[in-house]
């Protein structure tokens, strides 16, 4: 997901209304997710810079909201953009306390059943995961005292306000990643103080390079978004009426899901972006959007759509509401029953160029985020600045930061 450094009390009618409010639920296929933390949309001022926690929590069309990000574990980091400028040092500790973030995070849950999760990772995580595995179960015994359970006597970023489980979203190759999930989980099953949520947010193409180590059996995950944009795989290349998809691979995932994950009751949700300088690509809306939610929804493992990111998403009026109202529709005919397989769950290290990648040619430098190559492909093959074309398959390459 994009790393960087609103707004009107509701986006719609449908947000306005009284109703009751829900956290995630594991039952259910319409949960909505809505990444908080970043400001992606990028304000400094005005009524679309990214507003307090609370602000958005009164929404009744959220239901889980992942605070982005914890940057650094080893030696933690928090970065919350904007917010994180009313939080205030904690001596001896890298970490900050937010005061704000303390009532926020309270009232999120117990005025408006908000699930908050602290996201793990982001852009900018350059840890490369953990040295050893007793390093990694040391880490999770840290977050978890850090932020789970209140203690007097822990450093409390949060105070004694206590998040209801963690994110992964790690973009880069990380190591020992399996231990430190699975040491965080045991501490979850330990605990019956409340329910715990732990999720993961892998890109599309399967298996994903950072999280395929703890997504191949070894951790049990609650939910998994998958983002699906800024890859070959991305919703923009669903093709609404066929039985079968040749990119758009949420079946895989949902083969995954039954097959793979250690827990065969895991929701898969449809990652997308929620405004058109979100993501470099995979943003859709009106009835593309809508068929490709109707379609993921014909799979027993689709739990709802998350999004990046709130900023973003409250300068785009009308397409929460939109999102709501496809979640609440039919899903589309099932698919034809086919048999998908998996690729091997042991991690698949992608292939990467400075060069330009197998194309038929074309001309133009490539932005971030962008198609570079593939078969069949004709428009421009260098990368910026700063990228390198990575090849996906034959059928596509994109620009990553290098």
């Amino acid at each position: 997901m994009y790393f960087s450094k609103n707004i009107a009390p509701c986006l719609g009618l449908l947000s306005c209304l009284p109703a009751a409010f829900a956290g995630f639920s594991s039952t259910s296929s319409s949960n909505v997710a809505v990444y908080w933390g970043q400001n992606s949309y990028g304000q400094s001022s005005g009524s679309l810079v990214q507003q307090r926690l609370s602000t958005y929590c009164a929404n009744m069309e959220i239901d889980i909201i992942p605070l982005a990000f914890m940057v650094s574990v080893t030696n933690p980091v928090l970065n919350f953009a904007n917010q994180g400028d009313v939080c205030t040092a904690i001596s001896g500790s890298t970490l900050f306390y937010c005061s704000q973030l303390e009532a926020d995070i309270t009232t999120c849950q117990k005025t408006y059943g908000k699930t908050i999760l602290l996201s793990i990772g982001g852009a900018t995580y350059t840890e490369g995961g953990f040295s050893s595995t007793a390093a990694a179960v040391t880490a999770a015994n840290n977050v978890w005292s850090w932020f789970g359970p209140y203690s007097s006597s822990a450093v409390r970023p949060f105070g004694t306000a206590v998040v209801d489980g963690f994110d992964f979203d790690f973009e880069t190759t990380v190591s020992n990643m399996p231990a430190f999930g699975t040491q965080l989980r045991t501490l979850m099953n330990a605990n019956t103080s409340k329910q715990w949520i732990l999720s993961a947010a892998p890109q599309c193409p399967y298996p994903d390079a950072a999280d395929g180590p703890m997504l191949a059996g070894a951790v049990s995950f609650d939910v998994i978004w998958v983002q699906f944009y800024n890859n070959y795989c991305g919703i923009q290349s669903f093709v609404p009426g066929s039985s079968t998809q040749n990119n758009f691979n949420f079946a895989t995932w949902d083969t995954w899901a039954k097959t793979v994950s250690k827990n065969p009751n895991v929701k898969v949700m449809l990652g997308i972006p929620a405004n058109t300088g979100a993501a470099g690509s995979g943003y859709e809306t009106g009835t593309a959007l809508a068929n490709v939610i109707a379609y993921s929804k014909s799979f027993s493992s689709f739990g709802g759509v998350m999004m990046w990111d709130i900023s973003q998403l409250y300068a785009n009026s009308g397409f929460l509401d939109a999102v709501t109202s496809d979640l609440g529709k039919p899903a589309s005919v099932p698919p034809t029953t086919t048999t998908v397989t998996l690729p091997g769950t042991t991690l698949t290290t992608m292939t990467t160029t400075s060069a330009k990648p197998t194309s038929t040619g074309g001309s133009g430098v490539v932005g971030e985020w962008n198609q570079c190559g593939g078969s069949g492909w004709t428009g421009g093959t260098v990368c910026v600045a700063g990228t390198t074309c990575t090849v996906y398959s034959v059928w596509y390459s994109q620009c990553n930061p290098s």
